[in-house]
């Protein structure tokens, strides 16, 4: 891969198995610290790690809450699942928090939990949410980001009759601050999304761990890009990666290697309880010595 975008690093909280003054103080630091461009919680209703009975804490809630206590770190989800809410409303919650943020939500979308995943499959049945199959899952993945970008930027109501999504005469307003909309970012690895990626994101975002992988799709999303006509490079592309408070030494060379492999997206994945002044310590331990 050969893409020019700048490395920029952000930071992840899980708003899971911690409290909110514990986010809202490692965000409230982080945004102080130059280094740390970007930060993010994840979308679920429930733990998917650790007491399965313990705090959760809805992803965009918290995140306006966040995003009203901080001025300078790009922030967002890491990623909203599709299958929470219906796409035409998540459009009004993302357009109302790029206005509180006054024009920094960076907008992360996927299809949404892997069916494998037993611990995060619970929270669907529990909050009465629909978990169809993977088609399904995709398919309405890739219309609901051609929906919302047309509520934040068409000046008119439409009606929209597709596969999945039937809406009549839809509108947003107000509109978010970005123009001519929020950066759209979308999670993934199959290559069903990787399609979807291909067509609607500015950015792409794969969970870390085998960067050979990370590779491997991000040459599909490059072949896909091509296929229609799409210039790969212009797809910014972002991975996580596990952050160790004992072995910094890990998480550097895992930086090293991924921004080897063409990443420049860069967020680091907080495990809970998160140490007093930790963001201070990512600047220094992880950014400054990798970038």
């Amino acid at each position: 891969m050969t893409h020019t975008t700048r490395l920029r690093f952000g930071i992840m909280t899980p708003p899971s198995q911690v409290g909110y003054d514990d986010v809202l103080r490692v965000w409230h630091e982080a945004d102080t610290i130059p280094q740390i461009e970007h930060a993010w919680l994840f979308d679920h209703l429930m733990p998917i790690g650790g007491d399965p009975n313990g705090p959760a804490y809805e992803g965009w809630t918290l995140l306006s809450a966040l995003a009203a206590q901080t001025e300078r770190l790009r922030l967002g989800l890491l990623v909203t699942s599709n299958r929470f809410r219906p796409p035409a409303m998540l459009a009004k919650i993302a357009a109302t928090v790029d206005i509180v943020s006054g024009g920094r939500l960076e907008f992360g979308i996927g299809a949404g939990s892997r069916p494998s995943h037993p611990s995060a499959r619970r929270e669907y049945e529990a909050h009465g949410l629909p978990f169809h199959d993977s088609g399904h899952a995709v398919g309405s993945l890739a219309e609901a980001c051609t929906v919302i970008r047309r509520l934040w930027t068409e000046a008119e109501a439409f009606d929209f009759h597709g596969t999945y999504l039937n809406l009549t005469g839809a509108f947003c307003n107000p509109k978010p601050v970005q123009r001519p909309h929020p950066p759209i970012l979308i999670g993934g690895r199959s290559a069903a999304t990787l399609r979807v990626v291909a067509e609607h994101a500015d950015v792409w975002n794969i969970p870390g761990g085998d960067i050979d992988d990370a590779v491997r799709r991000g040459a599909l999303l490059d072949r896909f890009c091509a296929e229609i006509g799409r210039d790969p490079a212009s797809v910014t592309r972002s991975i996580v990666l596990p952050l160790s408070y004992d072995q910094p030494s890990t998480t550097r060379d895992a930086v090293g290697q991924a921004v080897a492999a063409g990443f420049q997206h860069i967020v680091l994945g907080l495990p809970a309880p998160y140490p007093t002044n930790v963001a201070r310590w990512i600047a220094e331990e992880i950014i400054t010595t990798s970038a």
